[in-house]
């Protein structure tokens, strides 16, 4: 599928993995993926899907901390993220808040399935293991919608790889390479401060 990526990606791909701003990063990115989600969501049921929504994205932090520990780049562990998320939208009959069309479910699965089946993550079950014990919460669905689906802000075309714009609007298969110096401040919901006490922990 196609992304996005620049430096507050990699920031929050090592924010993640560090004591004190990991928290801090891990809520700033459900909010975020949360506000992005339900802007695209019909009006009338946003307010009802947002605690379902933040807990299928807390869950797939999990997810993306996983694929980076198994040696997935940074953008191919994002975008296993990205698909858990339509196959839950899919399921819902939420097409309208879908990145790529339906008929790409299975062409998406299959190129990740090497991560998903130990995980038991399927199209119909989008967390798998990463589902938390109490669930997540319940929002009600809108089954009609896959009668005839429109995906007003989907991108068909690109489920054969992951495809990346770069800040200056280029289009990279696999994505960019990781900087060597990554500022954790540039994570979302870090400050100076905050990336300063990480990085003396990290030191010590």
């Amino acid at each position: 599928m196609k992304l996005n990526q620049n430096v507050r990606h990699f920031a929050a791909k090592k924010a993640l993995t560090l004591p004190i701003v990991g928290d801090l990063a891990r809520g700033k990115l459900v909010d975020l993926h949360t506000n992005v989600f339900l802007g695209k969501a019909d009006e009338a049921h946003r307010a009802e899907r947002r605690e379902h929504l933040d807990d299928l994205f807390e869950a797939t932090v999990d997810t993306y901390v996983a694929a980076l520990e198994a040696g997935y780049h940074e953008a191919e562990a994002r975008e296993i993220t990205h698909i858990q998320a339509n196959f839950d939208f899919f399921n819902h009959g939420w097409t309208e808040m879908m990145e790529f069309p339906a008929d790409e479910l299975e062409a998406h699965y299959n190129r990740h399935a090497d991560f998903f089946e130990p995980y038991g993550i399927t199209i119909a079950d989008p967390l798998g293991s990463f589902r938390p014990p109490g669930g997540i919460s319940e929002a009600s669905s809108t089954p009609e919608k896959l009668e005839d689906p429109e995906h007003p802000h989907a991108e068909g075309g690109f489920a054969d790889d992951v495809y990346v714009s770069g800040p200056d609007g280029e289009l990279l298969v696999g994505g960019h390479d990781e900087p060597d110096d990554v500022d954790l401040a540039s994570a979302p919901g870090v400050s100076p401060e905050d990336a300063e006490s990480a990085e003396e922990a990290e030191s010590d």
